[in-house]
């Protein structure tokens, strides 16, 4: 029996589709943000990264890094064991009573990513209430559905943002015990869910919340707590998940919540209970970033300008993006192979470093370039991007949109 064929088969199955995904492998330097490394395959090169998630670069920052590297001299460089067995670190601990205070709640939890966070979090969580049905948003993020999917709940998928489909559906339930699944911020397309009157709605019909700030942490609101901070909404949600991954720059995820709610998480989650610890370098370095972020608006306020900066440049260059009120700009391809070649072109020729996203990350049709704009792309950088993609299109004969008129 020949099983690498099978794999190999599969394989050959997504280069025959376009979807097959290359990883360039490059190098950051903290000194240089967003400038990196490419170690291509005619040797290192220069580059400039427009879609990093360390929306802030945080993972560069003097305080951060610090914490890190202070931390690991002194406890060593991994956590030694489970939370339940040794692992459960000074810092880790630490982490977690900064994490419910910037969320305004009684108590907190961290993961070994973002992903783990939701996909046991939301099943841990269905699984404790009984009769729970969940009722979750259609575009929901893959580590959300495989939460909902292990939960073995009932499950109703509502339409995106669809507040009327969400109140059929929790009228429908009766009086069983429902919890409604969203995000703030959608990474692909950067739209914003109406998180008050979705709260509205779990309030009516006796529901509890579970909301994703992955993409919003850091970002938004005074203190950096998200888009239910901002919108002063964020005591009204039960149960609010995050990431210490990207706005915060380190690596993990988290939920926060009462503290019966965390305690039973923590208590019966088996990817909680058996999974080694963060270590607490990066615990530290975490908290480090989350407490900076709390007391520091100037990077939000720069990212914010730069964003805005990058969607004029490209709206008068008629490229094609998808207008958003949030930090993410997608530019729309509409084909595998040529989302593919224009990440390639990018890079090749001009030094620019934009992953290409295909599917199953976006339905097929709606390939897409994903742009994430950082406070350190100046306006120098954001001029070259504009003139390397109008290159770019101009050379694969990519529709282009209406140009839009430049001010006076």
């Amino acid at each position: 029996m020949d099983y690498a064929r099978f794999f190999q088969d599969a394989v050959d199955t997504l280069k025959q589709e376009r979807r097959y995904r290359t990883f360039a492998e490059i190098e950051r330097d903290t000194a240089r943000f967003p400038h990196a490394v490419w170690h291509s395959p005619q040797g290192e090169r220069d580059i400039v990264i427009w879609c990093s998630n360390d929306y802030l670069g945080m993972g560069c920052h003097e305080t951060v890094v610090e914490a890190m590297c202070a931390t690991a001299r002194q406890a060593g460089a991994g956590a030694g064991g489970t939370r339940n067995i040794s692992g459960n670190s000074h810092a880790i601990v630490e982490l977690e009573d900064e994490l419910a205070d910037l969320h305004g709640k009684e108590a907190a939890l961290v993961f070994t990513s973002g992903y783990v966070s939701n996909q046991t979090g939301i099943s841990t969580l269905a699984k404790l209430i009984p009769d729970c049905l969940i009722l979750s948003d259609a575009l929901n993020h893959n580590s959300m559905i495989e939460g909902v999917r292990q939960a073995g709940r009932d499950k109703q998928v509502f339409r995106h943002n669809d507040l009327a489909h969400l109140e059929e559906l929790l009228r429908a339930a009766g009086d069983r015990p429902k919890l409604i699944v969203f995000e703030s911020i959608y990474s692909m397309d950067g739209d914003v869910a109406p998180i008050g009157a979705i709260c509205d709605l779990a309030d009516r019909y006796g529901a509890m919340t579970y909301l994703d700030e992955v993409h919003a942490v850091g970002m938004y609101g005074p203190r950096g707590a998200g888009v239910a901070e901002r919108d002063g909404v964020m005591a009204r949600v039960d149960v609010i998940e995050g990431t210490l991954g990207k706005a915060f720059g380190v690596v993990g995820g988290y939920i926060t919540g009462k503290r019966a709610v965390m305690d039973a998480v923590r208590s019966y989650a088996p990817g909680f209970i058996f999974t080694t610890a963060l270590p607490p370098a990066i615990a530290a370095a975490a908290a480090a970033s989350v407490r900076h972020l709390k007391n520091s608006g100037a990077e939000r306020a720069r990212q914010q300008a730069q964003v805005a900066e990058v969607k004029r440049a490209l709206d008068l260059a008629g490229l094609p993006q998808i207008v958003t009120d949030t930090h993410i700009v997608p530019v729309m391809v509409g084909d595998a192979e040529a989302c593919k070649a224009a990440s390639d072109l990018l890079l090749s020729e001009h030094g620019i470093y934009i992953q290409p996203i295909n599917y199953p990350t976006v339905p097929r049709g709606t390939e897409r370039l994903r742009i994430t704009p950082g406070p350190f792309h100046d306006d120098a950088l954001v001029a070259h991007l504009a003139r390397a993609l109008t290159d770019v299109w101009t050379r694969l004969g990519l529709p282009f949109a209406e140009r839009a008129e430049a001010a006076e």
